[in-house]
């Protein structure tokens, strides 16, 4: 028997449901109703000119003429979109992982093999199955091997969680430590400027207080500890300080700092009751043969005393940098020091709503560490050994990554300097140059009247000129009165000596329409 309908009313088998002519209104979220603080994020590596390259790629496709036919994308970390080859043992043991039928194939060699089944032990036997909030505990402690061989200093695994990439750290980290107040009571967070976007983006999401300290270009983007005091104090009427966060070596900037320069942060830190926020995830990228990465743990641990029992110390690594550069995976870890254990309880429970960290991406992530920190015998705990079969193929393709990348921050540098207009800094590591660019006043003008910050207006007309895409300074912040831009180095060398080419020739045709 069918519906039938009375008076406004359908009655289906008994039951009474409203007439679907009846008015009803629905008001969707609007702009101004969603979060403030996220209206307020930005995040300058992925933007707006970002997103014009991404649009003129697709034009290029479509047969459209440009003044190039590519573009370089020199905006972002992301090794292997910009041509860097995978290393074949983490990809061998992470195919082996996923398809154990390749423990039958003979392209695969032993050792990975290995590798895969101590890994899909750990997991109950497949690389689908969700791991502990914090992370596999196989990884955990392999892990707590790699920085006990790196520092000399025993680790815990209790002490360390994995992440989606070291990105995530950071934010449960910021997260844990703001206040949730407004006003002078919320969390002050103090961040080197010029910074790496990530911060600020996430101190608007927390509405945290940006407590920016700057850096010294004309030292090689040192740290002053006159600047970290003079900051905290002029802060200190807005906000309660609770963080300080250092990036060594250093994103955008490319310094390497010195163990004499880590103790001072520290013992600054200490005076000052901050939790430390060390971001190393470029301590594999080190090209400046003056200068070897000491990591904050390890120099906190050598000051002694009450430095070393009390500071608070949140250190992070990624898979996704150095010579791995396995972004996709997005494995990244934490390493707690001197924490309260029912504050790292806390924070554990909070790990445990977003259920666990792609196990995909933690096996890709241990892979990557253990493995020789240097081409000699120093092999961590369960990388390809002398002997076995990945072996040397893993240290000719380590090699080759390392060389190259130092070769380019070598290049970059020479050429940016010999440009009129240029300043830039020695690449001591990472995987950036953060040039410095002296503008005409026509160009200054021009830039005004299009409503553009004057860096913004001039990497805007380089795109488009010659598709060579970096990043304006002003979304790293800087020191008013400068412009810079960001530029990584991970393009192959034959494409940076062509991105310098393109970028020089348009340079000087910028300074003669705009002199």
């Amino acid at each position: 028997m069918g519906p039938s309908f009375v008076a406004g009313r359908s009655l289906f088998y008994g039951r009474v449901s409203l007439a679907l002519n009846f008015p009803r209104n629905y008001t969707k979220i609007s702009v101004q109703g969603i979060n403030p603080n996220m209206r307020k994020l930005e995040y300058a590596v992925r933007g707006p000119i970002v997103q014009r390259a991404i649009q003129i790629e697709k034009d290029l496709l479509k047969g459209e003429k440009k003044p190039f036919n590519s573009i370089i994308k020199c905006n972002i970390g992301d090794c292997q979109v910009a041509g860097q080859t995978p290393i074949s043992f983490i990809r061998q043991v992470i195919a082996v992982a996923c398809d154990t039928h390749l423990m039958d194939s003979s392209a695969i060699p032993s050792d990975a093999k290995e590798r895969a089944m101590r890994f899909l032990r750990s997991v109950g036997g497949s690389v689908g199955a969700y791991s502990q909030s914090t992370g596999v505990e196989v990884v955990r402690e392999d892990i707590a091997a790699y920085i006990e061989q790196r520092d000399g200093i025993p680790a815990s695994p209790e002490n360390i969680f994995l992440a989606t990439g070291a990105s995530e750290a950071v934010k449960f980290i910021l997260g844990l430590v703001a206040t949730t107040k407004g006003g002078s009571q919320r969390a002050g967070v103090m961040i080197p400027i010029p910074q790496y976007p990530l911060y600020s983006a996430t101190l608007s999401e927390f509405n945290n207080y940006q407590i920016g300290y700057y850096l010294e270009e004309e030292s090689g983007w040192s740290l002053r500890e006159e600047e970290l005091e003079k900051r905290l104090t002029e802060a200190k009427a807005h906000c309660e300080p609770r963080v300080l966060v250092v990036i060594n070596p250093g994103n955008p900037t490319g310094q390497v700092l010195t163990r004499d320069n880590i103790a001072a942060v520290l013992r600054f830190a200490h005076r000052n009751n901050l939790l430390v926020l060390a971001d190393e995830v470029y301590q594999h990228n080190i090209y400046a043969p003056d200068r070897d990465f000491h990591s904050f743990k390890s120099v906190l641990h050598d000051l002694g005393g009450n430095i070393a029992t009390e500071v608070q110390l949140a250190s992070m690594m990624s898979a996704s940098k150095g010579f791995m550069g396995e972004c996709g995976f997005r494995g990244g870890y934490c390493e707690l020091v001197n924490f309260d254990p029912e504050v790292r309880a806390q924070l554990y429970k909070c790990l445990s709503a977003r259920l666990c960290p792609p196990v995909l991406g933690q096996w890709c992530l241990i892979i990557a560490l253990l493995m020789p920190l240097k081409l000699a015998m120093d092999v961590v705990v369960n990388p390809p050994r002398p002997g076995e079969p990945s072996y040397e193929q893993f240290c000719a393709e380590k090699s080759q990554v390392l060389s190259d990348l130092a070769k380019k921050a070598k290049l970059v540098e020479s050429l940016f300097n010999q440009l009129p207009g240029y300043h830039c800094q020695p690449v001591m590591g990472a995987m950036y140059a953060f040039p410095r660019l002296e503008l005409p006043p026509k160009a200054m003008r021009a830039a005004e009247l299009a409503n553009m910050p004057a860096d913004t207006f001039y990497v805007t007309k380089l795109l488009e000129d010659t598709g060579v895409c970096v990043v304006p300074g002003s979304g790293f912040s800087q020191k008013p009165g400068t412009f810079h831009f960001r530029t990584t180095i991970l393009p192959k060398v034959d494409q940076m000596h062509v991105m310098m080419e393109r970028l020089g020739h348009f340079h000087l045709d910028f300074l003669k329409t705009y002199s």
